[in-house]
């Protein structure tokens, strides 16, 4: 009798393991891991992964946001670790992952067709050399150009220059009225790269880094007027201005110790953390002299990109759907101060009303600085030539560093159109 009651319980323990285990759910959750690099945002993409597991299932979504994310990532390749999706800038990193092979191509996902082109152009510019698919899904972009103090502009009496020959003359206008025109905050060197690439948009070719590397010209030729235009800012900045760094110069600008500030959108939660209550503009960089030739600076602050270890496409395209939500989008763009990249009826941040016909119009440049290699430091030699330097000396120095740095690049882009000629 004894024996029946045993035979009996292990036929229902068996049952029992076989539908499920006995109250476990009956399928098991798919993880999706991303790895951000926008670790300022940390507190947004908590958030949204709570947000994303309460409402989900059959996923659940593990954002981390780590210090030096870049390098976790690319430590994590090496191992063969991958996460399932990165969260990246539409910079150099983006283009070394895409090269390594490392991203898949997206080009199924739906909701591509939401992002607005000039992103999407911005992201095959970045390629060292045409791949086809499309191996990013752009979320939101930044926009640099010059951030200026309506307190101050109101008080005398400025307008917003549309020209090259107005943003001289405001400034000299300022000088007499014993008003700073500008705080540049040059101790640290990557902000030289914030004036550099406002006017880039606009005097060189936004193709100029593949023209270089295909051997069709040089920056020597396409950098001249603006290397002699970014020294043309320096007179009317601060004294000493490899003295103060960025938080140095966000600090001056929020006590209004300037009118201007040329650095991105990215800085005014900075600011704003100094003068919460300061009214902030932001004008496109007058960098011509014809109004209607001058871009607005805006880049690919951040975009995901699915990797091809990712075993579960299909789930993580659930997870950019949600991400590209309107209403998940626009706490970010309130929270960060951001662009979306895709198309909808957002409401953007009031500092960015005068900047409004570029952003509607698509009249939008990707910065320069993405396409250069960290390596050669681009930034140190532009400071270095803004403090003390030759201009012929700089450019020259351009080019042959360009040579150095880039030169597994250069044989690729060379080798790439012998065979492609046609």
């Amino acid at each position: 009798m004894k024996f029946k009651k045993l035979i009996r319980f292990l036929l229902a323990l068996a049952m029992c393991f076989s539908i499920a285990g006995c109250g476990a759910t009956s399928s098991k959750k798919t993880t999706i891991e991303i790895i951000s690099y926008k670790q300022e945002a940390a507190t947004y993409f908590e958030q949204v992964a709570k947000e994303f597991n309460a409402t989900h299932s059959n996923i659940e979504l593990k954002i981390s946001s780590p210090n030096d994310a870049v390098t976790v990532m690319k430590t994590r390749f090496i191992r063969e670790d991958y996460p399932d999706m990165i969260g990246i800038g539409g910079d150099a990193t983006f283009s070394e992952f895409v090269d390594a092979g490392i991203l898949a191509d997206v080009s199924d996902y739906a909701g591509l067709k939401k992002v607005k082109k000039s992103y999407l152009t911005m992201l095959d510019q970045l390629e060292y050399v045409p791949t086809k698919g499309t191996y990013g899904v752009p979320y939101v972009a930044n926009a640099a150009g010059v951030l200026y103090s309506k307190k101050i502009f109101k008080k005398y009496g400025y307008k917003v220059p549309q020209t090259w020959n107005d943003l001289m003359a405001l400034c000299k206008q300022m000088k007499k009225d014993g008003v700073l025109p500008f705080y540049f905050g040059f101790k640290d060197t990557w902000t030289t790269l914030a004036p550099w690439n406002a006017l880039a948009v606009s005097l060189a070719p936004a193709t100029i880094t593949q023209s270089v590397n295909e051997g069709k010209t040089t920056f020597t030729k396409s950098y001249s007027e603006l290397a002699d235009k970014m020294k043309a800012l320096l007179q009317y900045g601060e004294k000493e201005v490899a003295a103060y760094g960025y938080n140095d110069a966000c600090t001056a600008f929020a006590k209004g110790q300037s009118a201007m500030y040329t650095i991105g959108s990215y800085a005014i939660p900075q600011i704003l953390s100094s003068n919460p209550k300061m009214d902030i503009g932001s004008f496109v960089m007058p960098a011509n002299n014809d109004a209607s030739k001058n871009n607005l600076n805006s880049g690919i602050d951040l975009m995901f990109g699915v990797t091809k270890a990712c075993k579960h496409k299909k789930e993580a395209y659930e997870v950019l759907d949600f991400l590209l939500k309107k209403q998940n989008l626009q706490k970010y763009i309130n929270a960060q101060r951001a662009l979306p990249c895709v198309t909808g009826q957002f409401t953007l941040p009031k500092q960015f009303s005068d900047m409004n016909p570029w952003i509607q119009s698509g009249q939008m440049v990707d910065f320069q600085d993405h396409h250069y290699p960290a390596s050669m430091g681009c930034d140190a030699l532009i400071q270095s030539y803004v403090l003390s330097g030759n201009k012929q000396a700089f450019l020259k120095k351009w080019d042959q560093d360009w040579k150095r740095y880039n030169r597994d690049i250069i044989r690729k882009v060379q080798d790439y159109n012998k065979t492609h000629k046609s």
